[in-house]
């Protein structure tokens, strides 16, 4: 999702000014033009310094692509311009600050997973910790410490002979079976994604934090229509706040750009609705109403009317 959003942001940063440029530039070889066939007198100057907008496609261009630029060449006041333009910058500036913040925690909660959790406590606590008891519960009583195979796995990277035998990668279910690999230099756990997520909220793999031996407790947690226990130790409840903080200002860094989108597209409408103001404000022969009115078509109707339109256009 990170990288989602660094190429969110890039297309707003590289493509925004590429494209204000290539309007302004379409926009001069048309003004050219209409120079070179035209010989500008005095009514014409005058027209051009009070120029009525119809057309709302530029402006509407221009905000889509850098907000405030469609209020700008609309010529309204200042401070629009300078409301959608800061509301940007904000944006971009949280989204760099929240993102930096985000990824700085999550390498501190990787690195402390990577100190306090290892593969040898996960098996040797699986099999050495049946007497072990917390507030009148054995570890024996609760399944999911008492088997290295279950709803999650690891992936462990096996090298040298048992490379050759097994592959390059298995899952950690084959721990059950062969517990004595936790203790060989030639198979290691894979630290991806998955694995950062799964010794943090599955109990499975609470017996491999460093601490499960000597501080493990269980805890009811109301989950609506039950109660549900979760097995903790002091390491692993310290990791999942500091993932859980990592999270919070990813969260930050996604609302950063949704305010960032939604800037380009109020300004968008802001500067079609200005131009169509201005647009209105030309002088005309006469003042018309224009009305229409009409059926809507209904299939499922036996006559085939499902209502009436009226449009009024004034």
């Amino acid at each position: 999702m990170k990288k989602t959003l660094g190429h969110i942001l890039k297309y707003y940063l590289i493509f925004n000014p590429a494209t204000i440029l290539f309007i302004c530039s379409i926009d001069g070889q048309v003004k050219q033009v209409g120079k070179q066939q035209d010989e500008p007198d005095t009514l014409s100057a005058v027209i051009h310094q009070n120029r009525i907008i119809e057309y709302p496609g530029k402006p509407l261009l221009m905000s889509l692509v850098l907000p405030g630029s469609g209020q700008y060449y609309n010529r309204e006041p200042k401070w629009k311009t300078a409301s959608f333009a800061g509301v940007e910058l904000v944006s971009i500036a949280s989204w760099a600050i929240c993102n930096s913040r985000a990824e700085k925690l999550k390498e501190e909660f990787q690195s402390f997973a990577d100190k306090n959790w290892t593969l040898e406590n996960w098996v040797t606590n699986r099999f050495t910790m049946s007497n072990s008891e917390n507030n009148g519960k054995y570890w024996s009583q609760f399944p999911a410490l008492m088997n290295l195979s279950g709803t999650h796995d690891l992936i462990l990277v096996l090298s040298g002979e048992l490379k050759e035998e097994y592959g390059a990668f298995v899952s950690s279910d084959s721990l059950e079976v062969h517990p004595d690999w936790a203790e060989r230099s030639d198979v290691i756990v894979a630290r991806d994604r998955h694995f950062y997520e799964n010794i943090g909220k599955y109990d499975q793999f609470l017996g491999g934090w460093s601490d499960a031996r000597d501080a493990w407790y269980w805890e009811e947690k109301d989950v609506g229509d039950t109660t549900e226990i979760i097995i903790k130790t002091d390491y692993k409840n310290n990791y999942l706040n500091q993932r859980k903080e990592s999270n919070d200002w990813l969260s930050f860094a996604k609302f950063s750009i949704s305010a960032l989108m939604f800037n380009h597209v109020i300004s968008g409408m802001d500067a079609v609705w200005s131009n169509q103001r201005k647009s209105s404000n030309k002088p005309k022969s006469s003042e018309t109403i224009e009305t229409d009115v009409s059926l809507l078509y209904n299939p499922q109707n036996i006559v085939g009317i499902g209502g009436l339109s009226i449009t009024i256009l004034f």
